[in-house]
């Protein structure tokens, strides 16, 4: 089963100094656990655009469908057997990345 993980951020959220080691020690023990597919950062809401083209309308907003405080600065995507597992590599990304973290199933390929 694949799995997404999703960090979540703040503007004024600051790193301590030390995340950078701790996320990669997480994802070396994602390699080593064989649950690693992917990861990267995400760049901030306020540089997203939103684009709307059902039926040929052609809109498009600066920024994020979402305004609030808070944004997904990365995201992991993950291999696991099981829900359980998943969830406990959340809360192992979560401590890594010193920030809350969404996880949901990945339904694609």
């Amino acid at each position: 089963m694949k799995f997404i993980i999703f960090v979540i951020d703040r503007k004024d959220n600051t790193a301590d100094g030390n995340e950078m080691a701790a996320i990669d020690a997480f994802n070396d023990s994602l390699v080593a656990g064989g649950h690693w597919i992917h990861a990267a950062g995400i760049d901030g809401g306020a540089n997203g655009i939103v684009i709307d083209n059902r039926a040929d309308a052609g809109l498009s907003s600066n920024g994020s469908l979402f305004k609030e405080a808070e944004h997904y600065s990365g995201f992991w995507l993950i291999q696991a057997d099981d829900a359980e597992t998943a969830k406990r590599l959340a809360f192992e990304g979560s401590k890594a990345c010193n920030r809350r973290v969404e996880l949901r199933p990945y339904l694609g390929n």
